[in-house]
């Protein structure tokens, strides 16, 4: 039936030139509309590319800080891939910075587990974090005071390229180290603490970070959710035998472990060293 509805109705077209011509008047119309529209699409298209084609650097991949995971030793990989899922960050640029910190430290005679560390409690991993007091980039280097240091890098804005901030704090934590005399001190002085009592517990946070590193470095699959100690404030005068170095609260070691301590009813005065006194202290010993 249906064949002979269209056998009937070509007949039926043929016959009436008039009824023809304006069925084929309408589907050219439809036809011409429709390439319009998919000629308008392309014109766009291309001049979408176009205006990127005129941006196109194929240099640009030189500024990337990044490296294949893959490229790095053993140790390297495992301490990027760590890092990488404990601070939320791609793996990508964390193996440059891993691999930058491999070689800087082993020129500099500090061990790249340390220089990790510091980046990690200074700024987590963000080359452009600032603190109130200026001090800027991977590794919190007060840029104002070290501008000389960064002269050789093309001047102070280099503090925001990782690999520049990384090897300039490197620089100011050696020194700090051959100033302080030790490991300790010397992160004491890096954070700006060298005139006060204690620094609040930031060199227990970067040698348990350091030891956490460690690790990892070594093939022991760590939780990357694990704790770093509590700030600790020393008291400011000789504690008596059987008092708690911290109202009552046992002072948490970076291998975790508590030493025994009582309670004492009231604990001996203890000078609060605020959380950074960086501006202050930089002033006076020109480090940092």
């Amino acid at each position: 039936m249906l064949g002979l509805v269209a056998v009937v109705g070509t007949l039926f077209l043929m016959g009436r030139a008039d009824v023809r011509a304006t069925l084929e008047t309408q589907a050219l119309s439809w036809l011409m509309e429709r390439a319009n529209l998919r000629a308008s699409a392309s014109a766009d298209a291309g001049e979408d590319e176009g205006e990127l084609l005129a941006m196109a650097e194929p240099e640009a991949i030189q500024r990337a800080t990044a490296t294949n995971p893959a490229e790095l030793n053993r140790q390297q990989a495992n301490v990027a891939y760590w890092i990488s899922r404990r601070y939320n960050v791609a793996p990508e640029p964390i193996s440059r910075l891993v691999q930058e910190a491999w070689t800087v430290g082993h020129h500099m005679n500090l061990e790249p587990t340390l220089v990790l560390a510091v980046m990690a409690i200074e700024s987590g991993f963000n080359p452009f974090a600032q603190s109130h007091v200026g001090a800027q980039g991977l590794m919190q280097v007060m840029t104002r005071v070290h501008h000389d240091k960064y002269e050789i890098f093309g001047g102070q804005n280099a503090a925001f390229d990782p690999v520049t901030n990384l090897r300039v704090g490197v620089q100011v934590l050696k020194d700090c180290i051959r100033k302080a005399g030790s490991l300790e001190g010397g992160l004491k002085y890096y954070v700006g603490a060298a005139n006060l009592v204690d620094d609040g517990g930031y060199a227990a946070k970067v040698l348990a970070e350091q030891a956490y590193l460690r690790q990892v470095a070594n093939g022991v699959k760590l939780p990357v959710t694990v704790s770093l100690p509590q700030a600790v404030v020393q008291a400011d005068v000789p504690a008596a035998p059987a008092v708690a170095a911290k109202s009552g609260a046992a002072a948490t070691s970076p291998a975790g472990v508590q030493p025994a301590a009582s309670v004492a009813s009231e604990p001996a005065p203890v000078q609060t060293a605020p959380a950074r006194r960086v501006e202050q202290v930089a002033m006076l010993t020109g480090i940092r």
